[in-house]
């Protein structure tokens, strides 16, 4: 397919369906991958003996690098060339998952990881960069952004589901497997069925920009993560957040100062944009936040079973996908104001009833306690208003960006999007994570005082952080106030994430959003 600089406008309505229907399952790809290995944790334990923290790094280290990347992936895709950037990304994530198929221990197991979210930074800015280039208009692209957001969702949301039943079907192995057949076929389309598009000036490569960008983000991410199980107190962890803070000052100076920079300051003054972006922070940390604490307090506190916890949360992952498809021809109507201060509002109360509702369930003593059906369905539907609220949200924040940047510099708004959304997510787990863990901690040490306790203590704490058992200690031996602990943790947690996002609600309202580019005929 020839090469091309500027937005195929003379594209079919076949071609550009085609290259639509592809990049969505790209995106798909990359975010299922954010949980669909959440599930094997307990297989992989068993099968090659794995601590909990090498555990933790098996999911981290896919987000580490993928948050780390994603803007050097967004610029050299603007740079090289869309589409041949996100085929190096989708053969760098193959290559990855194969790695994890045929690891014979943990260690392999993150390295490969690690490669996946390399192959996922280089690939996933490219959707939405693809997207802007394939749809000047703006009323087309918002529709198209919002089949984006619905597909992000259901993704997921399906990670879970997808890796049970690869799990139920072979043990951990066969997710990798998977991840590997759904790559080859996918470079195959983006072959045959994605056009390829760059910056016709890109300037000289901004090797400074690369370097201080993302080594701030990989050293702020890797001091959230880690301070989560070895204390935000700690020493080189205090150093790591100040390091990626200078790091990331000293990049917004060299990007002022350079002739090409890798991403122009000048195009994040519009105050929709940056409230967008903080609006893609907040809200990813607050999805997060319902996606893992909640379910993991099901789970591990309240012993849902497999079936319930999706029976759960299918209705908020149905929600996403009907707010991405409502929010597109709003936005194109609209703008991206309103349908972001209703898409924040919406999801804040969701989460607001949803806190509410699971203090109301009713706490085990030991073994199982079920749910009233009227409880559960109640709790059900907050969480599927909390969906509606982000699948809403999701479409005019993305399209603030990439309507007010160039669309030559589509992939680093993409990416400067992409980014404030994993930053959100793995902040959002890390930080409350770290609340909940703290609060557990605090109750099990007043339970387990002495030194005679400390076995007892570690192996209640593994199983409350983790699921399963530790020794000759399983959930049913956890006595109620460990779980009340936990409870109160999950609540300031929620608390947290209707703060957040409510103040991205209020911040979006009291903005002023002017004409996109094109309306304006600055692109």
């Amino acid at each position: 397919m020839p090469e091309i600089t500027a937005a195929p406008r003379n594209a079919s309505t076949a071609s550009r369906r085609a290259a639509l229907t592809t990049v969505l399952a790209v995106l798909f790809l990359t975010f299922l991958d954010t949980t669909i290995v959440s599930v094997t944790l307990g297989n992989l334990e068993t099968d090659v003996s794995a601590g909990v923290i090498p555990l933790q790094w098996v999911i981290n280290a896919y987000a580490l690098v993928f948050a780390s990347l994603m803007l050097v992936g967004g610029s050299l895709g603007d740079r090289l060339g869309r589409k041949w950037v996100m085929l190096a990304g989708i053969a760098i994530f193959s290559a990855g998952s194969v790695m994890c198929a045929v690891a014979p221990g943990t260690s392999m197991v993150i390295g490969g990881r690690a490669v996946m979210g390399v192959g996922a930074a280089a690939s996933e800015p490219g959707t939405l960069s693809v997207i802007r280039q394939l749809y000047p208009d703006r009323r087309e692209r918002a529709r198209s952004l919002g089949l984006w957001s619905a597909i992000s969702g259901l993704a997921l949301a399906l990670g879970p589901v997808i890796g049970g039943l690869l799990v139920g079907l072979g043990g951990w192995r066969p997710v990798f497997w998977f991840n590997l057949a759904l790559g080859v076929l996918l470079g195959m389309a983006v072959w045959a069925f994605v056009p390829n598009s760059r910056d016709p000036q890109p300037g000289r490569l901004d090797l400074a920009g690369f370097v201080l960008g993302t080594g701030g983000i990989f050293c702020l991410v890797f001091a959230s993560i880690s301070g989560e199980y070895r204390g935000y107190g700690t020493w080189w962890i205090v150093g790591l957040f100040a390091v990626g803070g200078l790091c990331l000052a000293g990049f917004v100076r060299v990007e002022s100062r350079s002739r090409s920079p890798m991403l122009d300051p000048r195009y994040f003054r519009p105050p929709i944009v940056r409230t967008a972006l903080f609006a893609a922070f907040a809200v990813y940390f607050a999805v997060f936040a319902i996606l893992f604490l909640t379910a993991l307090y099901l789970d591990v506190a309240l012993h849902y079973s497999g079936w319930e916890l999706a029976a759960m949360f299918a209705p908020m992952a149905l929600a996403i996908v009907v707010g991405g498809l409502v929010a597109g021809p709003w936005v194109g109507r609209r703008g991206s104001r309103h349908p972001m201060v209703v898409g924040c509002a919406l999801a804040a109360a969701g989460i607001a009833l949803t806190r509410v509702e699971i203090t109301r369930l009713p706490l085990p003593a030991l073994g199982r306690t079920d749910t009233p059906a009227s409880q559960f369905t109640v709790l059900a539907a907050a969480l599927a208003l909390a969906g509606l609220g982000f699948g809403i949200t999701v479409v005019p924040m993305t399209s603030a960006v990439l309507s007010h940047i160039p669309a030559q510099h589509s992939g680093i708004a993409a990416s400067a999007t992409n980014t404030a959304r994993q930053l959100g997510a793995v902040v959002g787990v890390a930080a409350l994570g770290a609340v909940v863990n703290a609060r557990l901690a605090s109750e099990v040490d007043q339970t387990f005082r002495g030194p005679l306790l400390g076995g007892a203590r570690n192996s209640v704490m593994k199983i409350l952080e983790t699921g399963g058992s530790a020794g000759s200690f399983s959930l049913n031996d956890i006595p109620a106030n460990f779980v009340k602990a936990f409870l109160d943790g999950l609540a300031v947690s929620l608390l947290a994430a209707i703060a957040l996002i409510g103040l991205a609600g209020v911040v979006a309202l009291i903005v002023r959003e002017p004409p996109p580019l094109e309306e304006a005929d600055l692109d």
